[in-house]
């Protein structure tokens, strides 16, 4: 019987079934079965049918908690007041009609003003402080109490084990602090690499990885975790009197606690509404994943005279976007060679809305990926777009179909049939033939992609010129005519001029970009714009030796020996000189050479979360008096610029004895410069 058909009694009782289910999987056991979109479709549907029938609402109901069960693993906690779950809004019709009931409450002519900020997407705690002193945490669990991990909080380093006082200041007798502990993105990439390499299962996305590790029976497990905080407000406090949501942040930072820097106290609904689009544009620059943005009625006053309605404030709301996971079958497995000869599988989905897209293919990494999360063609299972753009595989919704089966790597390129290898110490599988058409292929598609960005000239165009047998070089590509391009089905007058226009612009693309484009081994963007910027030109990159070439930052000998050989090839270096003739960009323009200043010769790494600014605005501090930024920590690195959660960096610092700077440190060093 499909859900169309039942009875309102009997799809609500199946609904509530699933639905804490998955609950139970995602909060006790921190293991997913449902994706985020499909729970909150399913959650959806049963409160509408139990607003439409209120008989059918029964206590277990999803619709009436909070949270889910405290685990039996864990002694509970009781909160000292409710932490009540928000009820979203996802448009700026919701939004509006939310801004219409709070003046509607409290009056048309009240002024009303909204503290918005991030929604982290982690796992709400409740801190407990007597006299000024850590004593108690706790999960937000059903809402009325939670599982009771003190010792587990207590490590996490973000987290303050006493308030930090001004000379001769009280602290409360009492104070609960509400707040959401997460892993930053880089923790969670170093934190799932290490359990790769023992072996281990690792965690479908930070929120669990995050949620897993406060949950552990042994505290030691969740120190060696990189956890983060932010805390978002107060539950209950004796001996404190503040008026606002704002001013509650303002009174946490001052004592001690970490609340997120991007909060704004914003006077208009519709400032809101901008708030909310802007962030949703702007979630990727962040090293933590958000999922909406947390709308609060600024005034304590007025959040007391509106109240709450089934433990949900009436004065405050989620606005959460679009999910960016979805659920969908993984129809096949297919394999695509790179420009290098790598082999990358990718999946054939079942097309499915994802963020608002359509997405009908997801990468899959490799085999080693595959198999450690066991995705087998033909389950079901959960897609996210990683940094909203790349649409990738998560995991699969278990059990498996009868009938699914491993996956295993061909023995053979499916393009040129020559065994593939897996040299040692590589994830990927390789095919050797330097011959192999995705070589040429592939490289053309990167070429006009990633390297020279031709508008409005993609993989399709390279596709369609490449069977027409118009295109097998870099070279080729500049020689086309509009008249050849006319030719093609598709292409007329116009949009074969523009092509070829676009093509031809391409050769003002500075001399980074077509290192970038040339296929050269370990050599992507940054690697590119450091031998640019290094060498300044063609001539003397051909010309360096191994050793020449180890002076550039982040080049050691392996890489030295790839690039190095690379020049030294005939094919290579005729290709190079065709392009030249064209008339591309062989020597560094001022934008590539670096800059001179203060820190000139200085090489730093930042790793971590930082607390005032962003890791990309920190690096372009560094770099405009001069300083290179790298991504990895060597025995050139000056210093190592560690935030919040810093990861495998500082310990690797802490061994090699690169001078560890502190947030302040920075500043200092930038006030100085």
């Amino acid at each position: 019987m499909s859900s169309r058909t039942k009875s309102p009694k009997a799809r609500a009782a199946e609904l509530r079934q699933r639905l804490n289910e998955a609950s139970s999987a995602y909060y006790v056991e921190d293991e997913p079965i449902m994706s985020d979109a499909e729970f909150d479709r399913l959650y959806d549907e049963l409160l509408a049918l139990e607003e439409a029938h209120p008989a059918l609402v029964t206590p277990d109901s999803p619709t009436q908690r909070v949270g889910t069960t405290p685990s039996d693993r864990f002694r509970k906690g009781e909160h000292l007041a409710p932490m009540g779950s928000l009820d979203k809004v996802t448009s700026d019709e919701t939004l509006g009609k939310f801004a219409d009931d709070v003046r509607k409450r409290l009056g048309t002519d009240e002024e009303v003003a909204y503290l918005v900020e991030p929604k982290i997407d982690g796992l709400a705690v409740s801190l407990l402080y007597e006299n000024g002193i850590y004593t108690r945490g706790a999960t937000r669990g059903d809402g009325e109490r939670g599982e009771d991990i003190t010792p587990n909080l207590r490590t996490v380093r973000a987290i303050p084990l006493s308030l930090k006082l001004q000379p001769r200041e009280r602290p409360p007798s009492l104070l609960e602090v509400r707040g959401e502990v997460f892993m930053p993105l880089e923790g969670f990439r170093a934190f799932t690499e290490r359990q790769a390499a023992e072996g281990k299962r690792a965690a479908p996305n930070p929120r669990n990885a995050a949620a897993g590790s406060v949950r552990q029976l042994d505290p030691s497990i969740t120190a060696n975790r990189p956890l983060s905080i932010w805390v978002y407000g107060i539950g209950q406090a004796e001996g404190l009197e503040l008026q606002s949501q704002s001013e509650i942040l303002r009174w946490l930072r001052a004592h001690g606690f970490r609340t997120n820097p991007y909060a704004e106290r914003l006077e208009t609904i519709e400032e809101v509404g901008e708030a909310a689009r802007r962030w949703e544009t702007r979630r990727a620059e962040l090293d933590y994943e958000i999922d909406g943005i947390v709308i609060k009625v600024d005034a304590l006053d007025q959040q007391r005279r509106l109240g709450s309605l089934h433990g949900r404030p009436r004065w405050a709301r989620a606005f959460k976007w679009a999910p960016m996971s979805a659920q969908t079958k993984l129809e096949r497995i297919h394999i695509r060679v790179g420009r290098t000869g790598a082999l990358n599988p990718w999946a054939q989905l079942e097309p499915v809305q994802v963020g608002g897209v359509t997405v009908s293919s997801a990468t899959l990494h490799n085999e080693d990926d595959i198999n450690r999360k066991d995705i087998r063609e033909g389950d079901m299972v959960i897609v996210q777009r990683a940094g909203d753009v790349i649409p990738q595989v998560v995991g699969p919704v278990l059990p498996h179909p009868a009938g699914t089966k491993p996956f295993r790597m061909p023995e053979k390129c499916p393009l040129c049939g020559v065994g593939i290898v897996k040299p040692e110490g590589e994830v990927m599988h390789r095919c050797p033939n330097r011959a192999c058409p995705s070589r040429g292929l592939e490289t053309l598609v990167h070429w006009v992609q990633a390297a020279m960005d031709i508008e409005g000239v993609g993989e399709q165009f390279v596709w369609k010129l490449w069977n027409e047998g118009l295109l097998r070089s870099m070279p080729d590509l500049y020689r086309l005519t509009p008249e050849q391009l006319q030719e093609l089905d598709g292409y007329g007058e116009i949009s074969s001029r523009n092509a070829v226009e676009a093509i031809q612009a391409s050769k003002e693309q500075p001399f980074f970009r077509v290192l970038l484009g040339l296929n050269i081994p370990k050599v992507g963007w940054v690697m590119a714009r450091n031998l640019a910027q290094h060498f300044g030109s063609v001539d003397r990159l051909t010309a360096a030796t191994q050793p020449g070439l180890e002076e550039v930052e982040g080049i050691g000998p392996d890489r030295a020996e790839l690039i190095a050989e690379w020049f030294a090839d005939e094919e290579n270096r005729k290709l190079v000189e065709e392009l030249r003739s064209l008339g591309l960009q062989m020597r560094a323009g001022e934008a590539e050479r670096p800059v001179e200043g203060p820190l000139t010769g200085g090489q730093y790494v930042i790793t971590g979360t930082l607390d005032g600014w962003s890791r990309e605005e920190a690096k372009a501090a560094l770099e405009e008096l001069g300083a290179k930024v790298s991504e990895s920590v060597s025995g050139k690195t000056t210093g190592v610029v560690a935030g919040e959660s810093p990861g495998s960096k500082l310990g690797k610092a802490q061994k090699l004895g690169v001078p560890v700077l502190s947030e302040d440190d920075l500043r200092e060093l930038l006030s100085r410069g």
